[in-house]
C-alpha cells in the first residue's frame, strides 16, 4: 500500500474512532474522554490530508 493510501486509510480511520471517544465522554460525562476524542478526530483529519498532499504531490 502507498504510504498516502496508508495515510488517508488511517486518518479516517483515527476520526471515526476519535469521534465515538467524543460520544462516549458526552454519554458518560467525562470531559477527559470527550476532549481525548476530540484530539484524535483532529490528528485524523491532519492524517487524511497529509495523505492527499502525498497523492497529489506523487510520494
Amino acid at each position: 500500500m502507498k504510504p498516502s493510501t496508508k495515510n488517508q486509510t488511517d486518518g479516517n480511520f483515527h476520526k471515526a474512532r476519535g469521534k465515538l471517544k467524543e460520544i462516549a465522554g458526552k454519554l458518560t460525562m467525562n470531559p477527559k474522554l470527550e476532549a481525548e476524542g476530540k484530539d484524535e478526530k483532529r490528528a485524523g483529519k491532519i492524517q487524511e490530508k497529509i495523505g492527499q498532499i502525498e497523492k497529489v504531490l506523487g510520494k
